[in-house]
């Protein structure tokens, strides 16, 4: 992949970093595999606003993607690679050899016409699904199962991957794309190989408008507001107004809010770093 930077012909282009999106194969999704969205616009069902921040944004349609890669021993063939309005990464359709398709995570440097496959009689190359007891110690992985049979909860999006350390007799160690060192059990699937736009964090978007496109409305500092409207707003001039917290009230920048007693904090071996 590579991103490619525009000359300032307008305020829009200059700081503008794109992607060429060289990979992409193809600009229409598969239609048996799309779903409309409805947009919430941050309201609930009342109609009030529980979300601020959202809304606008250009018409999307969600893409079935196949994260439990369940289909195991029969073979499939990468038909094309696509963009996906719902996520970082790229998207693939995959055809198997039975005539189903279905969509996939890209993995990074995935070509068409490769072939793919999941379950126990498959080998450790990019794009195979296996159980974490299979996979070579040392291998980089994505779409990783949190629980057997959930489907791929961790290192999804774009560029991001799991690092497999070690194993013993029940769980697999992984070097989770945080940095933090955790357990899992070792009959998980995993997907070999790292997760496909890795250059998407070198984006740039240039203006506000281009935030509008994706539904985001224009966000307002809590040091801006009023003190009637959130705990750091008021003050005279630009004052900074206390400690960092959110419009409730709860502490941000480093205040801790992960339970002390969480049931998963036995799996984990050492916290992600700072």
């Amino acid at each position: 992949m590579a991103v490619k930077r525009f000359n300032p012909i307008t305020p829009g282009t200059r700081f503008k970093v794109a992607n060429t999106y060289a990979e992409l194969t193809t600009n229409r999704p598969e239609k048996s595999l799309t779903e409309s969205i409805h947009k919430s616009g941050g309201r609930n069902n009342q109609g009030k606003m529980t979300m601020r921040y959202i809304g606008g944004g250009h018409k999307q349609k969600y893409r079935l993607i196949d994260f439990k890669r369940d289909k195991h021993g029969v073979a499939a063939v990468v038909e094309t690679v696509e963009y996906d309005p719902n996520r970082s990464c790229f998207i693939s359709l995959v055809k198997y050899s039975d005539g189903e398709k279905r969509y996939i995570i890209a993995p990074n440097g995935i070509k068409v016409g490769q072939e793919i496959m999941s379950g126990p009689n498959s080998v450790p190359e990019v794009g195979n699904t296996m159980t974490l007891s299979e996979i070579p110690l040392g291998s980089i992985i994505h779409n990783i199962e949190l629980r057997p049979g959930q489907g791929g909860k961790m290192a999804r999006s774009a560029g991001s991957y799991a690092q497999l350390l070690a194993r013993t007799e029940k769980y697999a160690t992984l070097k989770m794309p945080s940095g933090e060192t955790r357990m899992i059990l070792i009959n998980c699937l995993a997907t070999i190989g790292s997760v496909s736009n890795p250059d998407h964090s070198l984006v740039y978007s240039g203006k506000a408008g281009r935030s509008r496109w994706l539904g985001r409305r224009p966000r307002v500092r809590g040091v801006a507001m009023n003190p009637v409207d959130h705990p750091m707003g008021g003050g005279e001039g630009r004052a900074s107004g206390g400690h960092p917290r959110s419009r409730k009230g709860l502490l941000s920048k480093g205040y801790k809010t992960r339970k002390p007693k969480n049931a998963s904090s036995k799996y984990i071996l050492e916290r992600r770093k700072k």
